[in-house]
């Protein structure tokens, strides 16, 4: 089975998962995704064997459209969700403008935003697609996911290293997950 086969399944086989696709995709918001935690934590979920994986502290919902760009778009979708689901804390963020918060050249896509972000075993987004079946979205690929490996994207291994390196500390990944192998750049 491949890769994306295994996201696709282990995403399918929980239903709180399955359910905050259905939510994000009625927004029906251009190159939306839900993206980060909530598939990199259900992955090492499985692949520490647990029966349940709970969702993370915040649901990231990413987006990309270069003409609705105001930040307050983002927080009245954020509050939609709200009130289809109150006992999510959503993020919903159209990438168009996060390149001006993280100090980047300016996005092309949801996906182009993912490169940029600090590991690539987070770089990677669910949605539902017009047939029903699991995208998966994984521009640093799924090989470090599924590998257990916590690596710094190109960007966090030098000019933003000490970006990643709080991660790790705040994170405390091994805490919840003790077999992941940590690329540490100090």
């Amino acid at each position: 089975m491949s890769l994306i086969s295994q996201v696709q399944t282990i995403i399918a086989g929980d239903p709180v998962r399955w359910r905050i696709l259905q939510l994000v995709q009625e927004l029906e918001l251009p190159d939306c995704w839900v993206a980060a935690g909530f598939v990199r934590s259900a992955v090492w979920d499985h692949l520490h064997q647990r029966s349940a994986s709970p969702l993370p502290a915040d649901i990231d919902v990413i987006w990309f459209d270069c003409e609705q760009t105001s930040r307050e778009l983002d927080a009245r979708l954020e509050s939609i969700l709200r009130r289809k689901d109150h006992r999510v804390n959503w993020s919903v963020k159209n990438q168009a403008h996060m390149h001006l918060r993280n100090d980047d050249l300016p996005y092309a896509s949801a996906t182009d935003a993912m490169t940029c972000w600090p590991e690539t075993a987070t770089a990677v987004a669910v949605r539902l697609g017009v047939n029903g079946e699991i995208e998966v979205a994984a521009p640093l690929g799924l090989d470090d996911l599924f590998n257990l490996v916590v690596r710094p994207t190109t960007k966090f291994q030098a000019e933003k290293r000490q970006v990643y390196q709080d991660r790790l500390r705040s994170k405390n990944w091994l805490a919840t997950w003790p077999g992941l192998k940590l690329f540490e750049t100090w």
